[in-house]
């Protein structure tokens, strides 16, 4: 991999990319040239208004080629042309190779819900302490324990003891890891369901690397009634599923619902009230979790 950084002037930039992507560069960049210095601009006006200009006065191009002759190549053909007049190359070098999984896994690290339950990525080995593991890595898909809404839930799961004999659903499953979660602590009757795809894909796929057998579709998947119901979504879409929600508890059945600011938590109560009385379970950075019993 090859970097070739050009230096030109505003009313070129547009043109440059557009040469340097038809040479076949990977990737095309823009940045000020004149960045960390005193003639530095910002390119950013007032909320609603124009921006004062269209770029910077001097702009740093930066392209990407799989190889230097191919980055030679391009620089020969641009300093032949027209358009090219003002425009300086910086520098032609090679760029250090890098183990971008490596880099991308580096950011990953196991995330720990109690003392002794744990999410530990594929690539880490499972903390001594961890009594359960569910193997998760980041995807397509929302959840990795590591937003707030979905650490609550888990806690709330883990908090509930053996789940043995329970039938669970997971509305809204996203990666599956409510579900999944919920198989690992001893449900066995366990349903996701979610309107984008890719969640179906991604709790099937998430479900079988933890040996848990989900069943997950789109939401008519969900039928009858349930032991646990839970549902990590946004404030507007439980209120609109709220009666769909409360119809799928049995007597005695828990709610959780995760998504929630704390501004939000009368709000939901009240469109909850005709069903049931949903309180505060669990509170973190300025989300809650909401749980009541029908």
């Amino acid at each position: 991999m090859h970097e070739l950084s050009l230096l030109c002037p505003q009313d070129r930039v547009e043109t440059l990319s557009e040469a340097l992507e038809a040479l076949e560069a990977l990737s095309v960049s823009v940045e000020d040239a004149d960045a960390q210095t005193d003639a530095e601009q910002a390119l950013f006006g007032e909320p609603g208004m124009p921006p004062p200009q269209a770029g910077w006065q001097r702009s740093k191009v930066v392209a990407l080629f799989a190889t230097e002759e191919a980055a030679l190549e391009a620089q020969a053909l641009l300093a032949a042309q027209d358009f090219f007049e003002g425009c300086t190359v910086l520098a032609l070098a090679p760029l250090q190779d890098q183990d971008w999984v490596r880099l991308t896994q580096s950011q990953f690290a196991p995330v720990p819900i109690t003392d002794a339950f744990w999410i530990v990525p594929s690539w880490h080995e499972a903390p001594a302490q961890a009594r359960t593991v569910m193997r998760l890595d980041p995807g397509l898909a929302f959840g990795t324990g590591t937003h707030p809404t979905t650490r609550m839930c888990l806690r709330w799961l883990a908090r509930q003891g053996d789940l043995a004999g329970k039938r669970v659903l997971d509305y809204g499953c996203g990666s599956g890891i409510l579900a999944i979660a919920a198989g690992l602590l001893g449900a066995q009757d366990l349903e996701g369901v979610d309107i984008d795809p890719a969640a179906v894909t991604s709790t099937t796929h998430n479900a079988e690397a933890n040996g848990v057998h989900v069943r997950v579709g789109q939401p008519e998947l969900a039928q009858g009634e349930y032991d646990i119901v839970l549902a990590n979504i946004l404030a507007t879409p439980l209120k609109l599923l709220a009666p769909l929600l409360c119809a799928h508890l049995k007597a005695g059945a828990p709610l959780v619902l995760a998504g929630l600011l704390e501004r939000q938590v009368e709000e939901l109560q009240a469109v909850y009230a005709p069903w049931l009385a949903l309180r505060v379970a669990d509170a973190e950075e300025g989300w809650v979790l909401l749980s009541g019993t029908r």
